[in-house]
């Protein structure tokens, strides 16, 4: 027997069992979500990272201070004091930002500062460190940089403190001096000013951050900001701050090499 299909009268409403195809109308458009902010901190987070770092100077300086002034005199040290100092701010500085990073952006702290692999190799990035300490070197010439004197040189005048001032310019300096400047403010600006001005803007104050410890030289710290300059570059070409890292470990191993060998020059006169 083959089934009966429902009739519908003609001229009738359809059956509520009827299906009834809409009308057709205007197709809405597809709304895509806006790309995610890159970077995604604010300038209020660079204010609020420099708060992190005037804490950590004052609770830092405060604890090695009172430390070294509890040993023995033998035992007490500019360098290590100063050393110290230094990384414990770096410590508890960073230690903060990661946490902000991961409280209120639910991001990771090392690759949003641009810590990943870099396209271009090693052997390209550290003869560049060393090319820019050379031009650095060459200009500081041009200009008649002083040579007097300063906290730097005073640092480096005893072997052994040479031998940890070193060290640390070779690896936590430019880790920690590169993820502030190169991995996190010079995004900021490049996202709203451009590459070159960003590049230049992050360059400035990595400059006059050196300026007292080379004996208020302005000359000194605009070097510096030119080193800063090339350091950025090599951020914003690579999109990668642990070559900005390593070209700035480079320039400063050159820099080192080339006060060794000063000193020796002098002591054999």
């Amino acid at each position: 027997m083959i089934p009966q299909q429902p009739f519908e009268p003609l001229g009738l409403p359809p059956s509520p069992h009827t299906p009834v195809e809409a009308p057709p109308g205007p197709l809405l458009p597809v709304i895509s979500p806006p790309p995610p902010r890159d970077p995604f901190w604010g300038y209020s987070d660079v204010a609020l990272f420099i708060g992190f770092l005037l804490a950590s100077a004052l609770v830092s300086l405060g604890i090695v201070n009172l430390t070294f002034s509890l040993l023995p005199k033998r035992y007490q040290s500019m360098v290590a004091e100063a050393l110290i100092a230094q990384t414990l701010i770096y410590v508890l500085a960073y230690s903060a930002l990661a946490l902000l990073f991961r409280v209120h952006y639910d991001r990771p702290f090392w690759r949003s500062l641009g810590w990943v692999r870099s396209p271009m190799p090693p052997i390209v990035i550290v003869p560049g460190g060393a090319l820019t300490a050379l031009a650095v070197a060459f200009l500081g010439a041009l200009i008649r940089t002083p040579t007097s004197a300063n906290r730097i040189t005073e640092m480096l005048e005893n072997p052994r403190a040479l031998v940890w001032v070193a060290i640390f310019g070779l690896t936590l300096a430019p880790i920690a001096e590169e993820l502030a400047f190169r991995g996190f403010l010079q995004p900021l600006l490049v996202r709203s000013f451009g590459p070159v001005p960003g590049i230049l803007g992050a360059a400035i104050p990595f400059g006059l951050l050196h300026f007292s410890e080379y004996g208020n030289s302005w000359k000194h710290a605009l070097l510096i900001s030119l080193a800063g300059a090339a350091f950025g570059w090599m951020r914003y070409r690579t999109g990668s701050t642990r070559a900005s890292v390593l070209m700035h470990a480079s320039y400063n191993a050159l820099e080192f090499f080339a006060y060794i060998s000063q000193q020796r020059d002098l002591h054999r006169v």
